[in-house]
């Protein structure tokens, strides 16, 4: 019997390297979610901001603890509750750069230091935008809330951020 299976020489011998690389690939993007299919439920957990200015504001986060998650983030979401927002949480402190990649909605991005304190924010970040946007300082986390919240609500540096996947709830 002749042919491609009979010879000594495998099917896979037959196929160049970069066929297989492509065809790998093509698997692995089939498997993930993107653009209106649905993403795996992510845990939430409270999360509370006391503001220097003495008022309390509640919210519902996603966490983001795993690099998939965090790198999935809010990417292809439509719409965020006012009172609702993913925190991307990172193993240690360290100067933290995002962008808005495939996220529809703008978003105003806290990020949060070690001790959970907010150190630095940034407001409206611009949907689709690939310009980095960075926490300069060093944070462990970040809290992404719908655009125009924090100066609606005064959140700012300074702030408290407590919430039990960042360890400093009371």
């Amino acid at each position: 019997m002749t042919g491609l299976f009979s010879s000594s020489r495998s099917f896979l011998n037959h196929i160049s390297r970069p066929v297989l690389m492509v065809v790998f690939a093509l698997l692995c993007l089939a498997a993930s979610p993107g653009p209106g299919q649905a993403m795996e439920a992510l845990a939430t957990a409270p999360l509370q901001i006391q503001t220097v200015a003495g008022g309390r504001l509640d919210f519902t986060a996603e966490i983001a603890a795993t690099d998939r998650d965090r790198a999935r983030g809010l990417m292809f979401r439509r719409a965020l509750a006012p009172d609702r927002g993913m925190l991307f949480v990172y193993p240690r402190a360290r100067m933290i750069s995002m962008w808005m990649k495939n996220t529809f909605i703008p978003l105003d991005m806290i990020f949060i230091g070690a001790s959970g304190k907010i150190v630095s924010v940034h407001e409206r970040a611009v949907p689709h935008s690939l310009a980095p946007i960075s926490s300069q300082k060093r944070a462990v986390a970040v809290l992404e809330v719908v655009g125009g919240l924090v100066s609606r609500l005064g959140i700012g540096p300074g702030d408290r951020v407590t919430s039990l996947p960042l360890n400093t709830a009371q």
